[in-house]
């Protein structure tokens, strides 16, 4: 059984409200993305769809026309019952993790995915700021440790990469789309209490926590509201690609 950390744990319990409350991905970011994997319009390609979590992008892949074959690979028990209740064409939920995917055959995967988004403007800026006071010193998408396992490939050798004989491509590439979604406060409060450092808090913690979520809501300058008293929370998705080496042409059919 996959270690999963603590906070995580705990943090991510409720996965019913991170399922209604966690952002999805805009079609503008995932086109150019399935693009570089050469996984567009690659009928029933194998997809691995790692830390799914309760499906926000295994939604998106498995709604497409190229009829995908996913394994949604993910460590948290309520995370994988909330992706399996919805039942999604072509999807197989699994327990597993980065280093621990037993249900992956060997050479079975086309593409391998992993999905994440990061805030642009200066009160969510200030809103991030608030969550990263919380660090526990966990290694998370901002900490950009995900990159070594790819950039030190060669680091045991001062040769090329082919003598190196590393397992992906580098550089690796990469790209990001910006996005913005009108939500109510409330709703971004809600969306603001999935993330595990906060979805751990209790008590007065958690009360002053939602102070000063509402005080930015409320005071900065740079809000944007709509007539129906919504806010524009802007963000912008980052994905990175690489490929496999050696490397073979995905199926187009079969």
């Amino acid at each position: 059984m996959p270690t999963i950390n603590p906070i995580a744990r705990s943090g991510f319990a409720n996965a019913t409200s991170y399922d209604a409350h966690r952002p999805s991905y805009p079609p503008d970011a995932v086109k150019p993305f399935l693009q570089h994997l050469d996984a567009e319009n690659a009928l029933h390609a194998h997809i691995v769809d790692l830390a799914a979590g309760t499906g926000k992008f295994t939604e998106i892949l498995a709604g497409r026309e190229e009829d995908y074959e996913i394994l949604a690979v993910e460590p948290h028990p309520g995370m994988r019952e909330v992706l399996e209740k919805k039942g999604l064409k072509g999807v197989k939920v699994v327990e597993g993790t980065a280093t621990e995917m037993p249900a992956v055959e060997g050479q079975w995967a086309d593409a391998v995915v992993v999905a994440q988004w990061v805030p642009s403007t200066e009160w969510e800026r200030k809103m991030k700021d608030i969550t990263w006071t919380f660090d526990d010193r966990s290694p998370r998408f901002r900490h950009n440790e995900w990159r070594t396992p790819f950039e030190e490939q060669t680091k045991d050798s001062p040769l090329t990469i082919q003598t190196a004989d590393p397992m992906f491509s580098l550089p690796l590439g990469e790209d990001s789309v910006k996005w913005t979604v009108w939500l109510t406060k409330d709703a971004i409060w809600e969306r603001f209490h999935t993330i595990s450092h906060i979805a751990n808090q209790h008590g007065e913690q958690l009360d002053e926590t939602r102070k000063k979520v509402y005080d930015i809501l409320n005071n900065e300058t740079d809000v944007e509201s709509n007539e129906k008293g919504e806010v524009a929370m802007h963000g912008q998705t980052v994905f990175g690609w690489t490929t496999a080496i050696p490397g073979a042409p995905l199926r187009n059919g079969g």
